[in-house]
Order: structure tokens, then sequence, then C-alpha cells
């Protein structure tokens, strides 16, 4: 078996933009402090009790433009890609330096999100067409172009919301690339753009993670997030594309942590009469606080996330009806944890 990508080998790719991520994401450490570009911490949904510089998200982009200017194949798709990118993170860092003073109304968050999505889907032709998911195969026709947009702006929402906690966005996004490229290796495609992006972005991700780890020095911000959630939607939609996902079972189950939250998020705060963007301090992670310090509570949902990730990777190598089980068994379990929490319903006697 080749450790090749695109006529590179893939310890290299993963080297190169480990090493510039944690460069770049240092000199962003100390413009954002020159800049005086900080998160303060307050009352809604911040855990930190003092200013973190942002923009770590602008080193993790660095690194990833190293990597596909070194690394990737020049196309369309590649060039809608950095487009999408571009702008995505040009509304994270205006949002970032903003967000003190005057906050982006997320309608307007949304709109733009629309507009990277319209990019990959008609500028760079990359759509999800067709999927199959418990035996079942659907064909999206002429709604294939709504339904990938959809799929995009739901998971840069989903890991923007994700990120909450010192380490936590940026391991589970580390979590994910890691598994596609492992599903890539089992399945014999290591030469299609997703398993490039993958390697390029776990590269640039992990940089930026020895930076991010409890207790962070520097966070990421919405630029980092939204953009972390672009490209791990862009790979997950590629997959499809090249084969090296055949059913929507694998992204699901991969980003089950943050599809959950979200939709707890979601039901919480209907529950409650709340808008479904009011920020609060009752997701997942927020729950394991209220019980573990930083560092423990991170590794116990990167614990969560890589058991979903081990099942899924016995999923691809065909021992389909254990797994079935087994998914069944966690997501019990993650439901049983959540009832005991404040996740969704509000304790009575709190």
């Amino acid at each position: 078996m080749s450790f090749n990508v695109n006529g590179y080998n893939i310890f290299l790719i993963l080297g190169v933009t480990f090493l510039a991520s944690i460069v770049f994401v240092e000199i962003m450490k100390r413009v954002a402090i020159f800049l005086k570009v900080l998160d303060y911490p307050n009352d809604k949904r911040k855990i930190h009790t003092k200013p973190v510089p942002l923009l770590g998200g602008i080193g993790i982009f660095f690194a990833f433009l190293l990597g596909y200017m070194l690394f990737a194949p020049k196309n369309n798709l590649m060039l809608s890609i950095l487009i999408s990118s571009f702008l995505i993170m040009l509304l994270g860092l205006f949002d970032d330096m903003t967000k003190s003073e005057t906050p982006m109304p997320n309608k307007y968050k949304v709109i733009v999100q629309i507009i990277v999505a319209c990019i990959v889907v008609f500028y760079g032709g990359l759509e999800l067409s067709k999927a199959s998911i418990f035996g079942l195969s659907i064909n999206f026709g002429v709604f294939a172009p709504f339904v990938t947009i959809l799929i995009i702006v739901a998971m840069i929402n989903a890991i923007n919301l994700i990120d909450g906690l010192d380490g936590l966005c940026a391991g589970i996004s580390s979590i994910y690339f890691l598994t596609i490229a492992i599903i890539g290796f089992l399945l014999n495609k290591f030469g299609g753009l997703d398993i490039i992006l993958t390697i390029i972005m776990l590269g640039s991700t992990l940089g930026y993670l020895v930076h991010n780890f409890p207790p962070a020095s520097i966070y990421q911000g919405d630029a980092g997030s939204t953009f972390l959630g672009l490209m791990m939607s862009v790979v997950f939609l590629i997959g499809f594309k090249t084969t090296t996902l055949t059913s929507l079972i694998i992204p699901m189950f991969l980003l089950a942590i943050p599809i959950m939250d979200t939709l707890f998020a979601i039901i919480r705060r209907k529950l409650k009469g709340e808008a479904i963007d009011h920020a609060d301090k009752e997701h997942i992670h927020h729950q394991f606080l209220k019980r573990l310090s930083k560092t423990s509570s991170l590794l116990a949902i990167y614990g969560i996330n890589l058991v979903f990730s081990i099942t899924t990777i016995f999923y691809i190598l065909g021992f389909k009806k254990i797994v079935m089980v087994c998914y069944v068994i966690l997501i019990l379990i993650v439901l049983f944890l959540v009832l005991k929490t404040e996740v969704i319903f509000e304790k009575k006697n709190k």
C-alpha cells in the first residue's frame, strides 16, 4: 500500500502543514495581542476568566493555503473551495473583531454562509446527488443543489456551536480528518482530492491544537470554527463524489457530538421559549465542566468521539450488523447521560 497522494508522501504533507500551523498560529497570537483582538469573558457562554487572543483561525487558514500551494491539484473545484474559505474567513474575522462592540446579526451570517455554499455547489460543481442510509438509497434529483447547500451551512454552524471549550472544536475536527484518512487508506482511495484536503487540514488543525489544548493560549474565533466547518463539509461531499464515503451513516456518526449538541440546543431553547441562536451555558461540554476539570472534560468528549469513529471504521470494514447494534447502544448511552444533565431539561431543584 502506497502512502503517496497526488505524488507526495502523506507524512510530508502532514509534517509541513503541522509545523506551518504551529508557526502561523504563534504569529497570529502576537498580532492579536498587538491589535487587541481578544476574546473577553462574559456570563452568556464563555468559560474563560481572562481575555484570550483570537485570530488562531487565520493561522490554520494560512497553513491550509501553504498546503494547497505545495500539494493540492489546481482545478475549478479547488478554486471554488479557496474562494469560499476566504469569504468565510473574512466573515468570521469581521465578527471576531466587532462582536465585543456590535455583534453581527445571525441572519447576515447565514446569508454569507449560503453564498459560500453556492460558490462550492454551482461554480465548483460539488453536490450530493444521491446517498444511502440504513440500506436505503436516496436520489435527490433536482433538489441535490439545495440539499448540498443545506448540509454545508448546517455543518458550518454545528462546528461553530461546539467551539466552547479549550481544544474541543480542533480536537473533534482532528479526529474527523484522521478517521476520513484511515477510511481512505482502508479502501485504497488515497488519490482523491478529499484525502489530500483531509491530510492538509489534519496537519493544520493539529498545529493549532498545540496552542489551543488546555490551558489555551489562543482561540480560533468564529473565523476558525466556521472555516473548519466548511472544510469538513467539503471533505464529506467530495468523499461521496469519489466513493471514499459510501453512506450518510459515516459523517453522521463521525460528527455525532456536534450534531447532537446542535439538536439538543435547538430543543432546549425552544422549550424555554428562547431564540435558537440564544447563547447559553448548557451545551454538552458545559455539562462535563460542571463535574470535571477542563482537561478531563475535553478528554472525556474526545473519548466518546473516538468510540464513534472507531465504530465507524468497523462499519467500513464490513461489520455492518454488529456496528448498527453498537450505534444504537452508544446513542442510548448518550441519551441517558443527557437526561441526567441539563442539556435539554432544566433541573427543578437548580
